[in-house]
């Protein structure tokens, strides 16, 4: 079969997506496939400014930031056994995956 997969995890936690890249890092090794990464992808930080109480002052702003952290794995000679490892992985809930084969 010897296909190679690209799985991209997405999070705000980056807790959650290092424990998650070192999950599936194991579970690949274990089933015999190479893994190049995870290689970190530039953070995408979302700005919103909010008026805080516009009766004292109205000028009066608060400041949020959004960041959200990807990894990049890609696998090499893949075979079924790594497939189904993957899909039987649970990792949490707050990492989003994308698998491109």
């Amino acid at each position: 079969m010897s296909q190679r997969i690209r799985i991209k995890l997405k999070s705000f936690d980056h807790m959650l997506v290092d424990k998650s890249a070192a999950k599936i890092v194991d579970t690949v090794k274990a089933t015999g496939a190479k893994v190049n990464g995870p290689i970190p992808l530039p953070t995408n930080k979302k700005i919103f400014t909010v008026n805080r109480s516009t009766f004292v002052n109205k000028k009066s702003r608060e400041q949020f930031e959004l960041d959200a952290y990807c990894r990049l794995l890609d696998i090499e000679d893949s075979n079924a056994k790594t497939v189904d490892a993957l899909m039987k992985l649970e990792l949490p809930s707050g990492v989003e995956v994308e698998i491109k084969v």
